[in-house]
């Protein structure tokens, strides 16, 4: 048994490593460098609170994967447990926050509810005007730069043939399975896992499944270093102030997001761009959540093309269509805490044909049209 995972974002890298530790040959192929699409564009947040409810069992694996991730892949991939603060600054933020902790219990979520008093006490600084929040002790963020080149670094001293940088012509069925030409010569496998992200659906579609979706790019920025006193990933519910967030890192830069409308992406090209004009509006709406933003320096600015489905919703699962072929794309921007537990359980299902981890609602068969 041998696959082919095409594509080198974090979900393909984990996947490379779960399949080689499961003994299967694999190759992984990326055209530009592992980790240097979506994942690299990511904010870093490992989070669980505000997903879609029946994702949580993905997300509760996948945070254990995190938390072993330095011990798994001999590297530290900068991953911190701070916590995950969310804020709450109108009374439809309050009644989403209270509506998601009821409905997160049962999946074996427990989050806290913060009174205005307890975000002061605990989180001096942050959210002055705010209602109240959730915090999620065991959530935090990781190193977006650093998490699939461990993985894919891992996945080959496992044996597994990491491809970078090549052009990707054919995709086709083959005696084997599946064919895969590149630059750099071509390559079978009996199993094809589809992880190519906003180009996800241009894959599936050569196997007669569509999925409608469009390539967004993010506003992400830094600022330059402040004493380092924020220790939880902020945001906010019911995208309040424009839906913005911020970490701080170890060094003291301040990394944000959200607040900015997110750009249009040619796929073509797979180029994403900042849109300068848009960062003043963008540090507006972060003052609410962190007024020491006022007069501070913003010294980068980046975005990363990502793919967002119709429904919001990833695509996991088999292909309705095909035998052997396999997806894991478009996590409509909520993807890289899901990265390491998406790995996982692909590797599961391709090895061993079942997962206890429920996908129903993840299906690409949710598309098919009525004959």
């Amino acid at each position: 048994m041998d696959a082919i995972v095409l594509g080198g974002g974090l979900m393909g890298a984990a996947s490379a490593f779960f399949l080689a530790r499961r003994g299967i040959r694999v190759t992984l192929i990326e055209r530009n460098r592992v980790g240097s699409g979506a994942t690299i564009a990511s904010f870093g947040n490992v989070r669980r609170s505000g997903r879609y409810i029946p994702q949580l069992p993905l997300a509760h694996r996948s945070l254990a994967l995190w938390r072993e991730a330095e011990a798994m892949l001999g590297r530290d991939v900068e991953f911190r447990a701070t916590g995950h603060l969310r804020l709450v600054f109108s009374q439809e933020g309050l009644a989403a926050m209270r509506s998601f902790v009821k409905e997160a219990r049962p999946w074996g979520l427990e989050l806290e509810e913060l009174t205005t008093k307890d975000v002061r006490s605990r989180f001096p600084g942050l959210g002055p005007d705010a209602i109240a929040a959730s915090f999620s002790p065991k959530d935090g963020s990781g190193n977006p730069r650093l998490i699939a080149p461990a993985f894919a670094h891992a996945a080959r001293k496992l044996g597994a043939d990491i491809v970078e940088n090549v052009g990707i012509g054919a995709i086709r069925k083959s005696a084997c399975g599946f064919q895969v030409e590149t630059s750099k010569g071509s390559h079978e496998a009996s199993m094809l896992l589809n992880t190519t992200g906003a180009w996800g659906a241009r894959i599936a579609s050569l196997f007669g499944e569509e999925v409608p979706i469009v390539a967004k790019g993010p506003q992400m920025g830094v600022t330059e270093p402040l004493p380092y006193r924020i220790l939880p990933v902020v945001g906010v519910w019911a995208h309040d102030h424009g839906g913005g967030y911020l970490r701080q890192v170890e060094r003291g830069n301040i990394v944000f997001g959200g607040g900015a409308e997110r750009t249009d992406v040619s796929l073509d090209t797979g180029y994403a761009k900042a849109d300068p004009a848009r960062l003043p509006g963008q540090l507006r709406s972060l003052l609410p959540i962190l007024p020491a933003l006022k007069n501070v320096a913003v010294i980068r600015t980046w975005s990363g093309c990502e793919g967002y489905v119709e429904d919001g919703l990833p695509v996991i699962g088999r292909s309705s269509t095909t035998p052997g072929l396999f997806h894991a794309f478009g996590f409509s921007g909520h993807g890289f805490q899901l990265g390491p537990g998406v790995g996982d359980v692909m590797a599961e299902i391709m090895a061993t044909g079942k997962t206890d981890i429920p996908l129903q609602e993840f299906r690409i068969e949710r598309f098919a049209k009525p004959n």
